[in-house]
């Protein structure tokens, strides 16, 4: 965590570290592991919420807890730009961190893979490998997706790529 800002070391050592290396055909170990992840995530966003940075949402869209669905937000020049989020967990899973997708900015980034996957390969990747199995999906959140948004929002909408919805829906009434 050297060289890593106070606010980024803060967060992450209030998010709790998983114990558990069971990935989603693990039966019942998977079944713990999914507890440890709901933990970590109602942990951290408890703490953004005291700290008025609540910043997404996020459920299992299904039983087994392998696929998530929700939305994430990033406010910029005072205006909330809100995307819908998703992602599998992989079957290598705690192994491989799952890849966050945000599919209505396909292809509006070079730092994006088909189908809306953001770009985690330099910076992440390598600090998830090293902290497996200890961190989970809040981890991935907050070291991952947050930066993510903060460095690549305000370029896509400074060069006009994304809009916010009431200057799209203003710029359609005016048709």
């Amino acid at each position: 965590m050297e060289g890593w800002d106070p606010n980024t070391k803060s967060t992450l050592t209030q998010i709790p570290l998983l114990a558990t290396k069971a990935g989603p055909r693990d039966g019942a170990a998977w079944t713990q592991r999914l507890k440890e992840e709901y933990r970590a995530l109602i942990a951290y966003t408890q703490m953004n919420k005291s700290n008025d940075n609540d910043w997404f949402r996020i459920s299992a869209a299904n039983s087994e807890g392998t696929r998530w669905t929700g939305k994430c937000w990033y406010v910029h020049n005072l205006l909330k730009y809100e995307f819908d989020l998703q992602f599998d967990i992989p079957v290598t899973y705690p192994a491989t961190a799952p890849e966050l997708e945000l599919p209505q900015l396909d292809g509006k980034t070079q730092k994006m893979y088909r189908g809306g996957k953001i770009c985690l390969t330099v910076h992440f990747k390598p600090l998830w490998a090293k902290n497996c199995p200890r961190f989970g999906i809040a981890h991935a959140l907050c070291l991952g997706l947050a930066p993510w948004l903060a460095a690549e929002i305000p370029i896509l909408v400074d060069s006009g790529m994304i809009k916010h919805k009431d200057d799209a829906a203003a710029s359609s009434n005016e048709s």
